[in-house]
């Protein structure tokens, strides 16, 4: 082979591996959009009052150990409720406000859900989370039982 042979392969595979990494990078959004996974955007009121814009509202929760620091994140646009001993996972899509009641004895909060068809329940928490997204100051993380409302937009 020569020096020619050589550059024109180097460059073929650069060139390659170039494509491949930006349809990695820009191939994501799309698949999301393509899975139907829409943005929840809510204003969230805590403990204190005070109130914080979150776009891109997510509910998680960490289970699952894997060892003694790892934990296997879940990631939610549902909230999973106790109703007597079922469980129900009401979606961000029908939700028009909940209402957060901290418990004094430590265990999950009682929350007051409002659907956006004026429908209303009691409910438990099933598990202790969080509400996650993005604020004006970056990454902002909302535990569930320091929150008095989330109401979404």
């Amino acid at each position: 082979m020569n020096r020619r042979t050589i550059i024109r392969s180097i460059i073929h595979t650069a060139s390659f591996i170039s494509v491949i990494g930006a349809l990695c990078l820009f191939g994501d959004p799309a698949l999301a959009q393509s899975k139907g996974e829409k943005a929840f955007h809510a204003v969230a009121v805590d403990a204190k009052n005070v109130e914080t814009d979150v776009k891109n509202v997510i509910f998680y929760y960490y289970e699952e150990k894997l060892s003694e620091t790892a934990f296997v994140p879940h990631e939610f646009r549902e909230l999973p409720v106790k109703r007597g001993t079922a469980t129900v996972k009401i979606k961000f899509d029908g939700i028009k406000h909940i209402d957060l009641k901290p418990s004094s004895n430590g265990t999950a909060p009682s929350v007051t859900i409002m659907l956006n068809d004026g429908k209303t329940g009691e409910f438990i928490l099933a598990v202790a989370g969080s509400f996650k997204g993005q604020s004006e100051f970056g990454e902002v993380e909302l535990p569930a039982a320091e929150l008095k409302k989330l109401a979404f937009k």
